[in-house]
């Protein structure tokens, strides 16, 4: 009885400090309780509903059945909103908080919400190598599925809350996409609902204008409903090398060279100022070396032994609590970026980064990005190797003001032919924006498709210039 006695009391206590701070004050100036002491405990019981809930649905092949009718309903949703007269644009219903993305969509509040109940795996067919899936599948649940059964997805990104609409209508990257691209590059096929409630299949034989249009559009030529995604082998460990690399250029073409080697299954970089990086290579292996040193707690070991197993914190509980102050504050002073730009542009890349944000540690990982029809492809006719360039964290230039930061940072980006990933905040405007992208089939498909009347563009839908 005394543990529960000691955890009412500091319970009661806290409620008692936060009554007399008042909840703001707790949520920006001591966030760190909020989140150790009830968003990292919430986070894990999510983790077990949605784990256990998948499992079941998996284990009695409810979802298939299911899926049909799901589908149906959407469709249903989509010709009433026509027959009520398409008053406004339409968007999912999926809260704005639940997503990865930093940004809260303020659109969800005027727009027509259609509700898609649609997060489950359909379908592992290994002679294919595919699985088919539903669009708020999660990275965890894949995962937590192939793995059992020995396969994975050639592109996997880390974060397990990202679902596979988001990767697929936004974008995603991992280490291993210097081999297999975007995670667009490993989806076959996909499933909508158009604007006019029909539904159709698109591959890259089948309605293909449709299919290399969708990536990027971030929900605005249809609603995905489904999508089938290549499968590979897996085994059971990857095997490390760590490589500390001194000077720019040693930097960048010791980078260059590990990107372009197939055997390296898995390539990135860390760099921790414009002269010391640590890059890092990694092949799949059955074979585990033994006498290897596995320390269990890192950083604080007290924080990693009471809290460590339940860490991260889900992203959508840190936006949901963090109120609008807080946004705000995390705005102006503290940038979340993705640009990718030609590998061969890396070192002025970094020099510009360094100059305009002045953020450590970058991350960076490479990609080939193929010469295909949509948003984002190659200046020439070759598929091209290119790099994400992550900076995470609080810039350290002098009189950093976001706007005017990043709209510099943007258009050097713009300058070499690169692309910035559409989750983090845009300050472009509509013209440089489509510099940026090519929009040539998207806004074909849009007038053919009736999307003009039913969805947002992508600009109005993610830019700050468009949406203040």
């Amino acid at each position: 009885m005394e543990p529960a006695v000691s955890l009412a009391v500091c319970a009661l206590l806290f409620l008692l400090w936060v009554r007399v701070k008042g909840l703001e004050f707790v949520l920006i100036h001591q966030r760190w309780v909020f989140v150790c002491l009830f968003l990292l405990p919430l986070s894990l019981i999510f983790d077990i509903y949605y784990y256990v809930r998948a499992w079941v649905v998996f284990k009695l092949s409810s979802a298939p059945r299911q899926h049909e009718q799901r589908v149906r309903d959407i469709q249903k949703q989509v010709r009433e909103w026509k027959e009520q007269g398409s008053k406004t644009f339409m968007c999912t219903g999926r809260p704005g908080w639940l997503t990865v993305s930093l940004r809260v969509g303020k659109y969800k509040k005027t727009h027509k919400n259609i509700m898609i109940n649609l997060m489950d795996i359909l379908e592992v067919d290994t002679k294919k190598q595919i699985v088919r899936v539903e669009p708020l599948v999660t990275m965890g649940q894949v995962t937590a599925l192939l793995t059992s059964i020995g396969w994975t997805l050639p592109v996997l990104p880390e974060l397990d809350d990202l679902t596979v609409g988001g990767l697929i209508m936004g974008t995603g990257i991992e280490s291993s996409s210097h081999k297999y691209g975007l995670f667009q590059h490993i989806c076959t096929a996909y499933e909508l609902v158009l604007a006019d409630g029909s539904f159709v299949r698109c591959t890259p034989s089948e309605n293909s204008d449709l299919f290399y249009a969708v990536p990027w559009s971030c929900g605005t030529l249809g609603f995905l409903v489904a999508a089938e995604i290549r499968i590979i082998p897996a085994k059971k460990y990857v095997k490390l090398c760590f490589e500390p690399v001194r000077g720019m250029e040693a930097i960048c073409d010791k980078f260059t060279r590990e990107s372009q080697r197939s055997e390296n299954h898995f390539v990135e970089g860390l760099l921790y100022s414009l002269d010391e990086a640590v890059i890092m290579t990694g092949v799949m292996t059955d074979e585990m070396e033994p006498g290897k040193d596995i320390i269990p707690f890192g950083n604080n070991p007290v924080f990693r032994y009471l809290f460590g197993w339940m860490v991260p914190p889900k992203i959508s509980l840190l936006k949901l609590t963090q109120g609008e102050t807080l946004r705000k504050l995390y705005e102006q002073h503290h940038v979340v970026q993705d640009m990718l730009v030609p590998m061969k542009c890396l070192s002025r890349a970094l020099h510009t980064f360094h100059n305009d944000i002045h953020v450590y540690p970058i991350w960076l990982c490479p990609f080939i990005l193929p010469s295909q029809p949509g948003l984002v492809h190659p200046k020439g006719d070759e598929a091209e190797l290119y790099v994400d360039i992550g900076a995470y964290g609080e810039p350290r230039v002098k009189h950093f003001e976001a706007r005017s930061c990043m709209r510099q940072l943007e258009k050097f980006v713009r300058s070499v032919h690169g692309f910035q990933m559409l989750y983090a905040d845009c300050y472009m405007d509509r013209e440089e924006f489509w510099e940026m992208f090519d929009g040539s089939l998207y806004h074909r498909l849009r007038k053919q498709l009736g999307c003009q009347d039913a969805f947002p563009e992508v600009y109005d839908k993610i830019c700050k210039a468009a949406r203040h």
